[in-house]
């Protein structure tokens, strides 16, 4: 068992030094399972605590922005995308 600590800056654990108890996968890729006291244990990314080097993005930003580029240009793309849809489904009613 290993101690790590939360950096994401917005997390309400920020700061503190927890117990990594395991690690689990999911959807959204690897997650730490880290002990807050006998009845709690948090999911986090590896991202947001100190086992990964901070974003240089972020670092320079100084902690902030609230968003990163990448992760707007994908909101961006996600949104473009589901506005297709939309107007695909459209066009298919109204040829019906």
């Amino acid at each position: 068992m290993r101690l790590v600590r939360i950096t994401h800056p917005f997390h309400p654990l920020s700061g503190r030094e927890l117990a990594c108890v395991g690690e689990r996968y999911n959807r959204y890729g690897r997650r730490l399972l880290l002990r807050v006291d006998d009845a709690a244990v948090y999911s986090v990314p590896p991202q947001w605590t100190d086992l990964v080097a901070p974003d240089p993005e972020i670092v320079i930003g100084r902690y902030r922005a609230l968003f990163r580029v990448t992760d707007l240009l994908e909101l961006a793309r996600l949104v473009d995308q589901l506005g297709r849809s939309d107007w695909l489904k459209k066009q298919e009613q109204d040829v019906k």
